[in-house]
């Protein structure tokens, strides 16, 4: 099975025995589930947005329902990560998308358990003043 991590979801799929190790191919689906990004006859959608994509490029990138996620992203100058070890992706959103959040001043949510385990949401204190700290070891 590969991981695939993106926009704060998850997806666990097949891995693709037939292709090469250092691309990753995945279904439309399976693509949109993760990303919240669809292949249509335009190009690739995501809410009201749409990047067209050269005809070479769609038929490098696409082979019937199945999509090469990594030329994709790649492509599209987005950021990616492999961890052939771990046999898991990191789809990166774009700079532009990430500028925008981090000028909006809102963080995102996000889930930890405190030490006895209890689950604790950031969006559970929405309206609150909270304090985070962090740690780490390096």
């Amino acid at each position: 099975m590969t991981q695939v991590l993106a926009a704060g979801r998850e997806l666990s799929i097949a891995a693709a025995g037939d292709r090469p190790s250092d691309q990753l191919w995945m279904n439309a689906k399976d693509l949109q589930e993760v990303s919240g990004w669809a292949l249509e006859p335009e190009g690739l959608c995501k809410d009201d947005a749409c990047i067209p994509l050269a005809p070479g490029l769609l038929d490098k990138l696409v082979d019937g329902e199945q999509i090469e996620v990594s030329g994709l992203w790649t492509a599209l100058d987005r950021p990616i990560l492999h961890d052939a070890d771990h046999a898991t992706w990191m789809l990166g959103e774009a700079a532009a998308d990430r500028s925008r959040q981090l000028a909006s001043l809102v963080a995102p949510d996000f889930s930890l358990p405190d030490i006895d385990g209890k689950l604790h949401s950031l969006s559970d204190y929405r309206g609150k003043k909270v304090l985070i700290a962090s740690w780490a070891s390096w």
